[in-house]
């Protein structure tokens, strides 16, 4: 990777914290970087790469504060953002908040973690619940410096030795966002799944979890690629994987295997580019009286199964800003006008599937016509449906294997929720 020196900024561009770890760029060369994104924001070029006098800025800004690495080498620099915000989130984790006041409070923390975290410009140890076993903020109190836990060391850098609980369980959630652009026509323009496997582990000991999926590779390889597989089976695109599963077994049999760090994780994600049959369907006509007043008729249909049930529903539909006097009629569900964001929110708690329902709105516009000529900003849904996945991806299998033999509970929940879902209005 080789970066050479890590520095945080305050929002005016003054050194806070610097680290050099390479020695090999003049630490002041730090000085131009501030004056070059000026003229570069003043340029509307800003970029997150800045490269001056033979050296490259990587930077990343989080509460006004610029996180910086720089370079004079050809780095791999995904893996040095990947490391910048990873660096982010172990001080969130540490400080609760990224900002001025939590920097200068700690600088002694800082300083510590910052040489645990790369070493001679290469990563090491990024994982906030093994740096907190051996860097605290106490660590000035104490009088005996406390060793680093075996996890440093080890193989198995993100777990640590001698785990115990009285009751061994695993939590994994399959989470799906549904992406979703519709034109005014009904069309669909845009549609994705982005799905995230995430974990909650309690267990004692050195685990190895084994997890199966239902994948279209895998069910291609194994000669299982029959009709009623192919109808069950899930072709996942751009899967990304926590550091502790196993890829060369990965991509010999398909297996997902792993150590599973101790608490909370997400063990992958990935993405479905596929035509998504929208699940909450919405059409909207839209009345425009001249000088006087506008009205709305929105109809919701929810397009899934009818076991399933959508909760907390919140459609959210744009009015000019300069409407007043609201009034309301729906079949189901409250409304609510929300002035500063020029919205009005038709929530439904409970939406089951294959239903439909039908709110109206009214509103008065002032007798005066506005000079500045409004967008059509797009309806947006909000929802989360439980025991569903758009996919269909399925957990086959999650098995547990421990040394000691000890019993364990895992528990399989599936929710799709939104996540950039909007109906263009006319």
């Amino acid at each position: 990777m080789s970066a050479s020196a890590i520095y945080i900024l305050d929002s005016k561009g003054k050194v806070m914290i610097s680290r050099n770890y390479r020695g090999d760029i003049d630490f002041g060369i730090i000085d131009k970087f501030i004056p070059v994104l000026t003229e570069r924001e003043e340029e509307g070029n800003i970029t997150p790469l800045i490269t001056t006098a033979g050296v490259t800025f990587a930077y990343v800004k989080f509460n006004n504060l610029y996180l910086v690495a720089t370079s004079k080498k050809n780095a791999n620099i995904a893996m040095i953002f990947s490391f910048l915000h990873k660096t982010v989130e172990v001080f969130k984790e540490y400080f609760k908040e990224f900002e001025e006041e939590s920097i200068r409070d700690n600088f002694v923390v800082i300083y510590e973690l910052l040489d645990e975290l790369m070493d001679f410009g290469n990563p090491q140890t990024t994982d906030s619940k093994i740096l907190q076993e051996y860097i605290t903020q106490e660590g000035t109190k104490l009088e005996i410096a406390p060793r680093p836990p075996m996890a440093v060391t080890n193989a198995v850098s993100w777990r640590s030795e001698g785990i115990k609980y009285r009751k061994n369980e695993v939590f994994l959630d399959v989470i799906e966002s549904v992406n979703l652009l519709v034109n005014v026509n009904g069309t669909v323009l845009r549609s994705e799944i982005c799905g995230a496997i995430k974990m909650r582990v309690f267990l004692s000991g050195m685990p190895e979890l084994r997890l199966g999926l239902n994948d279209k590779v895998l069910f291609e390889s194994t000669g299982r690629a029959g009709a009623s597989a192919k109808s069950k089976s899930v072709e996942l695109e751009d899967v990304k994987f926590h550091q502790c599963v196993r890829l060369a077994r990965f991509e010999n049999d398909r297996t997902i295997s792993f150590i599973p760090p101790d608490g909370e994780f997400e063990l992958m994600s990935y993405r479905l580019s596929t035509q998504v049959k929208p699940l909450i369907w919405i059409e909207s006509v839209i009345e425009r009286h001249s000088h006087s007043r506008v009205e709305y008729m929105v109809k919701a249909k929810s397009q899934f199964k009818r076991r399933s049930t959508a909760n907390n529903v919140e459609i959210i539909i744009p009015v000019p800003n300069d409407a007043d006097t609201p009034r309301f009629k729906t079949t189901v569900g409250s409304v609510r006008y929300v002035p500063e964001e020029n919205a009005t929110i038709w929530t439904i708690r409970s939406f089951p599937g294959g239903k439909e329902f039908i709110m109206k709105a009214h509103f008065n516009l002032p007798s005066v016509e506005s000079q500045e000529q409004e967008g059509k900003p797009p309806i947006r849904v909000k929802f989360e449906i439980p025991y569903f996945t758009t996919s269909g991806i399925q957990v086959r299998y999650l098995k547990i294997i421990e040394k000691s033999g000890y019993q364990a509970l895992p528990w399989v929940r599936y929710i799709t929720q939104n996540g950039d879902y909007e109906i263009r209005t006319s």
